[in-house]
C-alpha cells in the first residue's frame, strides 16, 4: 500500500505559477504510477496528468497541456506538478493517485488517493 498527502495549495492570481507536491510513504514508490487529478466545485473529479514509473513517459489532457509539468523524483517518494499560466479554470481540488503500473485517465483505475490540496486561481 501507499499513503499519499499533498501539498503546495493556495490562492494565486491568473497568469501566475504554483508548485503542487506529493509525497508518498509505504514500500516501492517506483512501482507505482502517479497521476494528479482535480476536482471543482459542482463538478467531477477530472484527469490532469499522469506519469510511469520511471517518469518516462506521462499523458496530459488537453486543458493543461502545454501548462503543467509533471515530474517525479524517486529517491524522495515525491511526485510534483508545475502549474503556470493559471487560469481561473483551474480552480479546484488537486488529488494525486497512484496504481501499481499502467496508466490511466480513469479515477477508477487509481486505489489510492491523497486527501487534496485546494487551488484558487483569482481573476
Amino acid at each position: 500500500q501507499v499513503q499519499l498527502v499533498e501539498s503546495g495549495g493556495g490562492l494565486v492570481q491568473a497568469g501566475g505559477s504554483l508548485r503542487l507536491s506529493c509525497a508518498a510513504s509505504g514500500r516501492s514508490f517506483s512501482s507505482y504510477s502517479m497521476g494528479w487529478f482535480r476536482q471543482a466545485p459542482g463538478k467531477e473529479r477530472e484527469f490532469v496528468v499522469v506519469i510511469s514509473t520511471s517518469g518516462g513517459s506521462t499523458l496530459y489532457a488537453d486543458s493543461v497541456k502545454g501548462r503543467f509539468t509533471i515530474s517525479r523524483d524517486n529517491a524522495k517518494n515525491t511526485v510534483y506538478l508545475q502549474m503556470s499560466s493559471l487560469k481561473p479554470e483551474d480552480t479546484a481540488v488537486y488529488y494525486c493517485a497512484a496504481r501499481l503500473r499502467g496508466y490511466y485517465r480513469s479515477t477508477n483505475e487509481y486505489p489510492y488517493w491523497g486527501q487534496g490540496t485546494e487551488v484558487t486561481v483569482s481573476s
